[in-house]
């Protein structure tokens, strides 16, 4: 039996009045973001109460097809999530394709790997390893993709002179945007180097910290942890060159121009 202490309604209420407290400060400050807090806070509720019992469900009738129609149905959220996020965003299934094709072979692959490999359980897709590992996967490889895809699409933008001017000096696309591709990466993956660098003296990672809560020794909740930075560095990191590259390659057209009318905003 779990040690957790429970929480009650009272407890739940009295975080959420801290959240409103928060977006009603926003709102004097003229920040623009009390509406967005209020409908972030309303979604995390109704989003984790549903997937409780989803969860509850698919943990007591184990079966391939409803584990993978989850991870698809998950991996299609990260997807809407990276396109809504961005400034800039390609037209078309492009601005949903980039993402989602970066994600599911970055993140499935690395969750295969490891519940057959690393963890080796059996079955392989046990959903009490197979849906926290994808989900916190998909997390921060969405995170990843969503930054670095920004700052690939704006840079383009509002250096669109400088890309042009290489381009007209002989330059191929790939070299003309080479710099820009560099930071985008970059900036996609400062993010999981900082969690790296911080966890265990400036944070507890949260899948740490779930598993000392619920009882389980600290060391043992340290090694999960430790494999789980790994492979999220691992997903994220290969899921954002992914990304990058296909989203630098859709900025050129097969002679070499620039063609920043495939993307939105202005």
């Amino acid at each position: 039996m779990s040690n957790i202490a429970a929480l009650s309604p009272l407890d739940l209420s009295i975080a959420a009045f801290l959240v409103v407290f928060l977006a009603l400060f926003s709102f004097r400050m003229n920040l623009g973001l009390g509406k967005q807090l209020i409908i972030a806070a309303l979604r995390t509720t109704i989003q984790l109460l549903l997937i409780g019992l989803v969860l509850k469900a698919v943990f007591t009738y184990v079966h391939l097809g409803w584990i993978t129609l989850m991870a698809l149905i998950m991996l299609a959220a990260a997807g809407r999530e990276v396109m809504s996020r961005q400034k800039r965003k390609f037209i078309g299934w492009w601005g949903f394709g980039v993402g989602t094709l970066s994600m599911s072979i970055s993140s499935f692959c690395v969750t295969i790997l490891a519940l057959t490999v690393i963890i080796d359980i059996s079955p392989w897709y046990k959903p009490q390893y197979a849906i926290p590992l994808l989900g916190m996967l998909l997390g921060n490889t969405m995170n990843g993709i969503s930054i670095g895809l920004d700052r690939l699409t704006d840079s383009a933008w509002i250096r669109k002179t400088e890309i042009e001017g290489k381009l007209m000096l002989g330059y191929s696309w790939s070299d003309a945007i080479a710099n820009i591709r560099r930071e985008s990466i970059r900036s996609g993956l400062i993010p999981i180097v900082n969690a790296m660098s911080a966890a265990g003296i400036v944070s507890l990672p949260g899948m740490m910290t779930g598993q000392i809560l619920a009882g389980n020794a600290p060391m043992d909740a340290v090694k999960y942890q430790i494999l789980i930075m790994f492979l999220i560095a691992v997903g994220t990191g290969f899921g954002t060159i992914a990304a990058i590259w296909m989203g630098s390659r859709r900025l050129f057209d097969d002679r070499h121009r620039l063609r920043l009318d495939r993307l939105s905003g202005k």
